[in-house]
């Protein structure tokens, strides 16, 4: 039986695109709707208190725009509110998770370095799962203040954003890393910046496709997958300034979009 909701998807920014591009590679039939949440990026540096209170907000718009599930395609919301969104409502809400388990379980070196937000880095569900993987593994982690800006700003290969990944980065590759963890999905729009600052022999872990796995996995537990024959459509809200999240959700999603604002 067809559902023909729309799969709701919210980051505090356009970095959740990385995720909503995999859907719809996966799932080219469903309808998706995408808030990118601009004006208060980056999460990051934001009390987990505040991050709860969008993550709220946002997801009952969605749900208001008949939303069938949430994907919060954003790991400092997920460390922060994904507990609470889950107990409130009872629709299928998927989260992201920073890949330590499969560098943990690659790395030969023992040390795997994690690219992450503040918050992120300091919530108990990120340093329980580095506990859990950290037996036989040294998990060094670096917070990334500023490289969330500068994927806002659309400045994915500038000068300034090339200095801030080195710094970020290289004190994972002294520390003798072997796999670096992309804890923020918007770090995944600078993975070819990572790769060349960390070097041939070093693997970048993104997890975008296994979160778009698990919605696949989620709306078939739950029979919500449409069955249409048509190709899906995307709606987009930004809180941004009009014609810069006209610019970043067009660039990112890789095709012009409609905007519509939202605050």
């Amino acid at each position: 039986m067809t559902h023909p909701g729309p799969i709701g998807i919210f980051d505090s920014g356009i970095g959740g695109l990385s995720i909503a591009r995999r859907i719809r590679e996966l799932l080219p039939n469903e309808n998706l709707l995408y808030v990118a949440d601009s004006i208060h990026a980056p999460y990051g540096e934001k009390s987990e208190h505040y991050i709860q209170q969008r993550s709220d907000a946002i997801t009952r718009f969605l749900m208001e725009n008949q939303a069938k599930a949430i994907v919060v395609a954003c790991n400092t919301a997920t460390v922060s509110a994904i507990r609470q969104l889950r107990a409130d409502y009872t629709l299928p809400i998927i989260g992201v998770e920073p890949g330590i388990k499969p560098a943990a379980l690659q790395s030969k070196s023992g040390v795997i370095g994690v690219l992450a937000t503040s918050q992120t880095l300091k919530s108990e569900s990120f340093n329980n799962l580095s506990r859990l993987f950290s037996e036989n593994v040294r998990v060094e982690i670096q917070p990334c203040p500023g490289l969330v800006e500068q994927i806002e700003a659309l400045e994915l290969d500038s000068e300034a954003t090339q200095t801030l990944v080195a710094r970020y980065v290289q004190p994972l590759i002294q520390k003798g890393a072997d796999h670096i963890v992309l804890g923020c999905t918007h770090y995944a729009f600078l993975a070819p910046l990572i790769r060349r600052a960390a070097g041939a022999h070093v693997e970048v872990i993104n997890t975008d496709m296994a979160v778009a796995r698990e919605t696949v996995r989620r709306l078939q537990m739950h029979n919500l997958l449409s069955d249409s024959p048509q190709a899906g459509s995307a709606t987009f809200w930004s809180s941004a300034e009009p014609s810069l999240a006209h610019r970043q959700l067009s660039e990112l999603w890789g095709e012009r979009v409609t905007v519509h604002p939202m605050r």
